[in-house]
């Protein structure tokens, strides 16, 4: 559950593999419908049918059971009558009527999952009915996460003044694992540079380094250079988005390296925008994009002349005709995780100068 396939996985036999009645009835040649046929043989599901059908006769038969030679339909119990050993069908029952034909389904080794699909329950179920034990999937990434601050503490600890308590790395360790990653959390890491270089040094052994704090400007900001001394190549610093503005990427080796902003809803906005693309795009995901859907404004927002917004939201169904509508949280603002509990939505607002009306369209991420 949750792995991507990674070869297109093939059925191994027919499905279904017999002809089967899709009701509890009488099997029946439609021909010889309607009129009165007499009942020799029942057939049980999981159990061959005994012999062909015989002209002039009906078989009973359950849901699931083998349609025999010489029968092409199926009347369910409930349109017929019985008397002793005959059945009264009274009306024409059409050729195929309740059959499932052999391989209606699907056909031996034709693909019953492609690779780059996740594997949730109704795949797992396909995959089991065609008779495959066994698919090839994706490894899934190792990501270390590393968090930066003298100024953080856990949870449970008392605060001294000035301390805060640690959140990203929770968060982060939690996306990750919703993204098919297996995460480490590291450290928490001052603001010292041989302990930002030491922890950094050690989360480059994984597949996938994301650290949290210290990729802005200020003089506490280690990160970035930390990284450059490690002998990673930044990619890019700084994205047009709020909240989120100064995430940045690299890579050293095989490792892909993300810098989040120490903001507890800058990391998280940024980790669905640029992280967790990545991570399906590394187990082949064949679309491993942001989903954003579409929807409506329930209440009037401004917008960011210079950057793109994602607004934390509430989702809500117009009850007329089910589109779905959007209200904008009150405090938007990057440190404040706490209203981030209370949105199932990121609601992307393009820069622009004004406001988006109410009713306006949008597209939003589900949180």
């Amino acid at each position: 559950m949750g792995r991507v396939l990674a070869v297109d996985a093939r059925a191994v036999v027919d499905l279904p593999p017999f002809p089967s009645s899709a009701m509890d009835g009488f099997a029946v040649r439609s021909a010889e419908t309607p009129g009165v046929l007499p009942v020799e043989v029942r057939i049980a599901a999981g159990r061959p049918a005994p012999r062909a059908l015989r002209a002039g006769e009906a078989m009973g038969i359950a849901t699931g059971g083998v349609v025999p030679d010489g029968a092409d339909a199926v009347i369910p119990f409930e349109y017929v009558v019985e008397h002793d050993n005959d059945v009264e069908i009274p009306e024409p029952v059409p050729p195929g009527a309740n059959v499932r034909p052999r391989g209606g389904d699907l056909r031996a080794a034709e693909i019953v999952v492609a690779h780059g699909v996740v594997l949730g329950a109704a795949q797992l179920g396909a995959l089991a009915a065609a008779g495959v034990a066994e698919v090839a999937c994706a490894a899934r990434p190792r990501a270390a996460v590393v968090t930066t601050g003298t100024e953080l503490r856990s949870p449970g600890e008392p605060l001294e003044p000035g301390e805060v308590y640690e959140a990203n790395g929770l968060i982060l360790a939690t996306q990750l694992r919703s993204a098919g990653a297996l995460p480490e959390r590291l450290a928490v890491v001052a603001d010292d540079e041989d302990a930002h270089r030491e922890t950094l040094a050690r989360g480059l052994e994984y597949d996938v380094l994301v650290t949290s704090g210290g990729v802005s400007v200020g003089p506490h900001d280690l990160v970035r250079r930390v990284e450059a001394e490690l002998g990673i190549e930044e990619i890019f610093w700084r994205v047009a988005v709020k909240p989120g503005k100064p995430v940045s990427f690299g890579v050293r080796a095989r490792t892909l390296v993300f810098g989040l902003p120490g903001n507890p809803v800058s990391s998280l906005v940024g980790f669905e925008l640029f992280v967790r693309p990545a991570l399906l795009a590394l187990q082949g995901h064949a679309d491993p994009h942001p989903r954003f859907e579409p929807g409506r404004l329930a209440a009037a927002a401004k917008r960011n002349d210079t950057r793109d917004q994602l607004v934390r939201a509430r989702l809500e169904r117009d009850s007329d005709d089910g589109t779905v509508l959007l209200e904008p949280l009150s405090g938007q603002e990057s440190h404040m995780i706490a209203w981030a509990a209370s949105a199932d939505a990121l609601v992307l607002l393009p820069r622009g100068e004004g406001e988006l009306a109410v009713g306006s369209p949008v597209r939003y991420l589900r949180l």
